[in-house]
């Protein structure tokens, strides 16, 4: 069973999907890229506060480079909890360096959507829905949210159920059929 949580930023959407993950022994995939607490305080203080809310018997993989996150999807037995693509997709961008359909981008995301649509074990997801807010001033800030867009677009496509947090309550987009696998065999 996979399951998309999307949200706006403070929505409650890590708790909720952590609160998905029922399992004693799970796999955690942050990809916030860590900073010196000097060189951005807050951001080290978000980092550490979803630290320390973790389950002492999860493992946690920290992919700062955002290249283990498919390969973590991907072969990793047992529940997974992947927090979040928002931050892995500015890895992305920041290590291609914001250029405009960057292949790297576009492979990585491929890689992911794969993964997931292969994974046959618990796998939750949170991501940031960008598709509500204002178009962007920025040319990086469209990127961002096009890039982010398309991955929520391809990885919704693909999961067994869809989660969207409004102000801290959960709306259900797409659910699984109770008792069912809603993924066949035969589906790519």
């Amino acid at each position: 069973m996979s399951t998309l949580v999307l949200g706006g930023t403070r929505s409650g959407k890590s708790a909720y999907a952590e609160g998905l993950v029922t399992a004693p022994r799970a796999v955690y995939v942050a990809t916030a890229r860590p900073v010196a607490p000097d060189d951005d305080p807050e951001w080290a203080d978000r980092i550490e506060a979803h630290r320390r809310r973790r389950p002492v018997g999860w493992d946690t993989v920290e992919d700062v480079d955002g290249s283990r996150t498919p390969e973590v999807v991907r072969s990793r037995p047992g529940p997974v909890m992947v927090d979040d693509l928002a931050t892995w997709v500015t890895g992305l961008l920041d290590d291609a360096g914001w250029v405009r359909d960057a292949p790297s981008v576009g492979a990585a995301r491929a890689d992911l959507v794969a993964a997931v649509r292969a994974r046959p074990e618990p796998l939750v997801l949170v991501s940031a829905e960008v598709g509500l807010g204002v178009v962007p001033s920025t040319s990086a800030g469209r990127r961002f949210r096009d890039e982010l867009g398309l991955l929520n677009a391809e990885l919704a496509a693909v999961c067994d159920e869809v989660v969207l947090l409004v102000a801290g309550l959960p709306v259900p987009l797409k659910v699984a059929a109770p008792g069912e696998h809603p993924r066949s065999p035969q589906q790519p």
